[in-house]
């Protein structure tokens, strides 16, 4: 590689970083204050106040947690793995096909972080072979019960067979 190439190459990877780390810099209130959070958790917002399904703030000030506390089951969805929180919706809302599908899925990477800009999600399956074994055509079925389970402006969810090879993809 020339010496012009290295420093055009270096240039666009500055760019690219200095892009990437300006977009997620700070939650957008302006207030300068840091947060050692990464991202603000579904059912609250930035500044930690918990939020109704509606969108509207619950409790203004804060309490001792024994009046906004959650059901049981709301505890148990968020500490369970975005795989076993994936498996459940399918099995409450998917079709036979997709039920015995996403039967095989063993780890999901990437569902809980999305942004709308660029959203990749990673689904891990037990199939083997890559996109020439058996789990192509359930890798589909995968996909669209992904897309029905999280919504993003631009996502894209690929799904990996049990050696860490391609087995399709999809829009979600």
């Amino acid at each position: 590689m020339g010496m012009k190439t290295k420093i055009a190459l270096g240039a666009v990877v500055g760019i690219a970083v200095i892009g990437a780390m300006s977009a997620n810099s700070g939650d957008g209130d302006g207030d300068g204050k840091s947060d050692s959070r990464t991202s603000a958790s579904a059912g609250e917002n930035a500044d930690g106040g918990a939020k109704d399904k509606g969108g509207a703030e619950k409790g203004g000030e804060k309490s001792d947690g024994a009046a906004d506390a959650k059901p049981a089951e709301d505890k148990a969805a968020e500490k369970a793995s975005q795989a076993e929180q994936f498996k459940a919706f399918v099995q409450k809302n998917g079709s036979a096909n997709e039920k015995d599908a996403v039967s095989h899925v063993t780890k999901v990477q990437g569902a809980d972080e999305q942004n709308d800009i660029l959203d990749a999600a990673d689904v891990y399956t037990d199939f083997t072979g890559g996109i020439m074994g058996e789990g192509t055509g359930p890798a589909k079925l995968i996909a669209s019960a992904f897309a029905d389970w999280k919504d993003s402006e631009n996502g894209l969810v690929t799904v990996y067979d049990a050696d860490g090879e391609l087995l399709g993809n999809g829009q979600f």
